[in-house]
């Protein structure tokens, strides 16, 4: 038997993802509307505790169809797993379509427009589910989250809420300059202190001890995306964190329109 996400046929989930926004909220220049919205992965029966705010689909989660899959995805599942929440998750981006440059993420971060249908999903997570934690994946998920808050018309919440370092910024640091072993070091710190404070108030689906992290992540620091998480049919190795989804082109306008798959060598069955 394969597990999957039945998607979104049923209220409200029905009715959000029919009425997404599209390019006169999401300026082309800015965002890669070309590729569609990506909505969610997780739970949307009822049955999630911890609601994840990231920050905008890449080109593995444009054909996979669901949200944070690839590397980012399967370090942050591990964070989930060491708390013992191997199920009962929901996550969603502060973008529903992937950001065109860095800088066109932080010029829209308090775009009203884009947070409107934004505080939506935020309103009915924490309505229809029994969230007793968020967690902000880097500083645009934290940012909207606080543009959430504030906003008189919001759900009521009062659960937990931590800010942690985004599954990847090891890896923008480094880009940017920064040591790679002081970024990864920074992260670790980031991560553990988190998982400290949200072990004694979230729930787990399965009591362990909870295992901090080292000086780098490791195999079994790194989750599994489950294959509950993904629409039926998609094969497991788009569960991987191989790099089997690419961006390529000779111009920045053909790269944009091209997503090269390809099944990772050691996955192939021939």
């Amino acid at each position: 038997m394969h597990p999957f996400d039945p998607g979104y046929a049923h209220t409200p989930y029905a009715d959000l993802v029919a009425d997404y926004p599209g390019t006169e909220t999401y300026p082309v220049k800015d965002f890669r509307i070309e590729w569609g919205p990506i909505f969610h992965r997780g739970r949307l029966d009822g049955s999630a505790r911890v609601l994840v705010l990231g920050q905008d689909p890449a080109a593995h989660e444009a054909i996979a169809r669901r949200i944070l899959v690839g590397t980012a995805g399967r370090r942050f599942q591990g964070f989930l797993n060491k708390l013992g929440i191997d199920t009962s998750y929901v996550l969603i981006n502060t973008y529903l379509y992937s950001v065109y440059g860095q800088h066109a993420g932080n010029a829209h971060a308090k775009d009203p427009d884009i947070a409107r249908y934004r505080h939506r999903w935020l309103d009915t997570l924490v309505t229809h589910n029994q969230i007793e934690a968020i967690i902000a994946l880097g500083g645009l998920a934290d940012t909207a989250f606080h543009t959430w808050r504030s906003n008189p018309a919001s759900s009521p919440y009062d659960g937990a809420y931590e800010h942690i370092l985004h599954p990847t910024y090891p890896d923008s640091a480094a880009a940017s300059g920064t040591d790679p072993h002081v970024a990864m070091s920074r992260l670790m710190a980031n991560w553990n202190g988190a998982l400290t404070a949200l072990s004694t108030v979230v729930t787990p689906d399965a009591q362990r001890p909870l295992v901090p992290y080292g000086n780098t992540f490791t195999a079994a620091d790194l989750g599994v995306i489950p294959e509950a998480d993904l629409p039926p049919g998609l094969p497991a190795w788009m569960r991987s964190d191989e790099p089997w989804a690419t961006r390529q082109g000779a111009t920045p306008k053909e790269k944009r329109a091209t997503i090269t798959v390809q099944i990772p060598s050691g996955q192939r069955p021939f």
